[in-house]
């Protein structure tokens, strides 16, 4: 037998569950359950249409329905692919039954949550269907029978989880051993294709969610079917073949990203798309400055803001003050050339700086720069910015005689401005990623992460501490400078209002911020999914009104108590914030369990 039968044949190790279960009982109850709530999704959940997404209909899933049937074909197929059916055992290369715990929690919290908005919004739960009813029931059974589940092998042996607190940690922490099988180089290609084109799928699906309750239900569903996949061994395998064929994942990435307007029957999603990549690549700018180097930088929207403002004044607007018309080009040079300018300005007095007291200026500087384009209005100060009105009516960008205010037919499938904004945007994020990459890799990245791991260290070393710190707040601004002038294009009209340190609408420092370390700091994919998780939360819950941020909040605690490392996390990362770093020494004299080599009146 070969290493990978070996591996491939070797079953991960299992411990007892949190529920005083028989294995087989378990397991038993976990299909029957999901199979119920899967059967409930086709029967009638309420009996009025005033509930958005048509609950009503005997026979055919809608709305919230949907994805309360996917989570229960999910639990499903994990449940059979851990436990004995050939044909889906590639769904577990890695954990088993972890996978299904988090899939049946999941699920529950869908269908619970459709059941609490039905009874809010119609007043009552009297207001449910029997369909609603048995839903309910069934996804409990199925969660709470889930945790009755033999345990994957858990991170202490010796200390199993023993309730379902501890269960559902276990499930979301623990480490999976893999169990890797090798497929020709096609197969794997193909893979690849369908991991980008099942990414595509999911982000047009929850960016089209056509009104708030979907969108809460897609985003439960969502957070917890990612950890069961990473647990099942399927994001690493992925992960695995993508690093293994680089060039064919970024083709990939590429096709996806850009097939998203062909997808796409309303204007306004691909408006939304457009400025989650602005806000994505000013997210990664930050990520040089705060994820690479270590800079707290409390004021970086200032640098969009910069740029956003120069091409604003050059474009040919009939409100700017300086009356040039740049080409398309010469615009965005121009903007970010002034940002690095601006960047290295305010970076030289400042960089000599640390920690909060760096963050203290930063926030200073973003502050003066939003009053000094309101007080630039003639009166107040010279006429260069007009003040508090900004510079509207901002003429759309134009290259090679291709007007991207203007609608252009394509294969035939006719496209709108937002399209044409979302591809301009696609390739200058690519530029920026590339940049960031090729950073981060070099001999002056890992100068940035050893000035940010410890400085003093560094120094001493031979680091030039302050001109490679100078050099990341310029790049940082640069690549700011360089969304802002596509910003500006955008949305035709800027004011100093859209850069303020907190604002309702993000981009703004506080979220670009937020966005990095939650995404994870000095990835590449971090502040993309993190940008893009916290430009859609406000802009699809706004019919919670003034809880918004009160709920945004509570999710940034829970994420941050749970996965500190962030969303995408490096191996530094993972270490640092789940490790101890200490080895594992038998105990001398065996006095004190837990602390190896010393007596119980040392300890």
């Amino acid at each position: 037998m070969t290493t990978t039968d070996t591996t491939r044949a070797t079953a991960p190790a299992t411990a007892p569950g949190a529920l005083p279960l028989p294995a087989g009982a378990a397991r038993a109850a976990t299909a029957a359950g999901a199979v119920l709530t899967f059967a409930s999704t086709f029967l009638a959940w309420t009996w009025t249409g005033a509930f958005p997404g048509n609950l009503t209909v005997t026979g055919y899933p809608g709305g919230l329905q949907v994805l309360t049937l996917t989570g229960a074909l999910l639990t499903t197929l994990f449940l059979l692919a851990g436990h004995g059916i050939r044909g889906l055992r590639w769904l577990t290369p890695g954990g088993t039954n972890s996978p299904v715990v988090l899939l049946a929690l999941g699920t529950a919290a869908v269908t619970w949550y459709a059941a609490g908005a039905i009874a809010f919004t119609l007043g009552g739960l009297v207001n449910l269907e029997p369909g609603g009813w048995l839903a309910a029931a069934a996804s409990l059974l199925t969660a709470v029978a889930a945790l009755g589940l033999p345990a994957d092998t858990p991170a202490d042996p010796e200390h199993p989880p023993t309730d379902p607190w501890q269960r559902l940690r276990h499930s979301l922490r623990a480490p999976a051993p893999a169990r890797a099988r090798t497929l020709p180089s096609w197969a794997e290609i193909l893979l690849i294709a369908a991991a980008f084109a099942v990414a595509l799928y999911v982000f047009t699906y929850g960016i089209a969610t056509e009104y708030g309750e979907l969108f809460v239900g897609f985003l439960l569903l969502t957070l917890l079917a990612v950890p069961a996949l990473a647990k099942a061994g399927l994001l690493r395998r992925v992960t695995a073949l993508t690093a293994k064929h680089r060039n064919v994942s970024i083709t990939a990435a590429f096709v996806a990203a850009a097939a998203f307007p062909f997808l796409q029957s309303d204007n306004e999603f691909t408006s939304i798309a457009v400025n989650i990549l602005i806000f994505a690549t000013v997210a990664l700018g930050l990520n040089v400055v705060v994820g690479l180097a270590g800079l707290l930088d409390l004021g970086y929207v200032a640098f969009l803001g910069v740029g956003a403002y120069t091409a604003a004044l050059v474009s040919g607007s009939p409100f700017s003050t300086i009356g040039v018309h740049f080409p398309f080009w010469a615009a965005v040079l121009t903007g970010a050339a002034v940002s690095l300018v601006f960047g290295v300005l305010i970076g030289a007095p400042t960089l000599r700086l640390r920690g909060d007291y760096l963050a203290i200026v930063t926030l200073g500087f973003g502050e003066i720069f939003r009053i000094g384009m309101q007080n630039l209005d003639g009166i107040s100060g010279p006429s260069v910015t007009n003040g508090s009105t900004g510079v509207p009516q901002i003429p759309d960008l134009e290259l090679l005689g291709y007007n991207f205010g203007e609608p252009h037919t394509l294969l035939g499938f006719e496209f709108t401005r937002s399209a044409n904004y979302f591809w301009l945007m696609l390739i200058i994020t690519v530029v920026v990623v590339s940049v960031f990459r090729r950073s981060d890799t070099s001999r002056i990245g890992r100068a940035w992460v050893a000035i940010r791991e410890d400085e003093t260290a560094a120094r001493a070393m031979g680091i030039n501490a302050f001109r490679l710190k100078l050099m990341a707040f310029a790049l940082g601004a640069t690549l700011a400078g360089l969304a802002g002038t596509v910003q500006a294009h955008t949305v035709s009209s800027i004011d100093p209002e859209q850069y303020k340190f907190v604002e309702a609408v993000p981009p703004n420092s506080a979220f670009l911020l937020a966005a990095v370390i939650l995404g994870g700091m000095g990835t590449v994919g971090g502040p993309l999914i993190g940008a893009a998780l916290l430009y859609l939360i406000p802009a699809k819950l706004q019919f919670i009104g003034e809880y918004q941020l009160l709920l945004f909040g509570i999710a940034l605690v829970l994420l941050m108590r749970f996965r500190p490392e962030g969303l995408v996390a490096d191996r530094r990362k993972q270490l640092e914030f789940h490790e101890t770093g200490q080895l594992d020494v038998p105990d001398t004299d065996g006095d004190t369990p837990g602390k190896p080599g010393l007596s119980k009146a040392e300890a």
